[in-house]
């Protein structure tokens, strides 16, 4: 039910995202955000929100843990279009996340991997994937690496 009490505090995040998310051959964009997040409902809950300065944007994820189903739910939503996007579940197992769920982008409907890796290190790391085939094949399309804010 802890699983992301590691997130927890202030990370300086070097995001690389491709240009066209469904295209595996378009150029790798990098840019900075800042993440701030926090644990809620002992440890079954966690929030956070993100700014990307740079891009002019800022993000959140809300993620809820379900002790019937031993799963994570996370919700992402972006202040650009002001929606939920719908969850991706999953659950960690050998120090590593995987969760996935149904979505759109650009029109075409898509399957959706988040895979949380390095929780244990100082430096966690995510990377989402995008599906067109129902995930027979998925194309990496963006990757966070955090490291912890120094404080003032």
């Amino acid at each position: 039910m802890n699983d992301f009490d590691f997130l927890l505090g202030t990370w300086d995040v070097t995001n690389r995202w491709r240009t066209d998310f469904l295209d595996p051959d378009s150029e790798w964009e990098e840019f900075p955000a800042v993440s701030r997040a926090s644990r809620h409902f002992d440890g079954a809950a966690n929030f956070d929100e993100i700014e990307f300065p740079t891009k002019g944007f800022a993000g959140l994820t809300l993620r809820l843990y379900d002790p019937a189903s031993e799963q994570w739910s996370l919700y992402w939503a972006s202040r650009r279009t002001g929606t939920l996007f719908p969850p991706v579940t999953g659950r960690f197992a050998d120090g590593t996340g995987v969760f996935e769920g149904e979505d759109t982008h650009a029109g075409k409907t898509v399957r959706v991997r988040f895979v949380w890796s390095g929780t244990a290190s100082a430096s966690p790391r995510w990377e989402q994937f995008f599906s067109l085939d129902e995930g027979t094949s998925w194309i990496h399309n963006w990757t966070m690496d955090l490291r912890p804010r120094p404080r003032p």
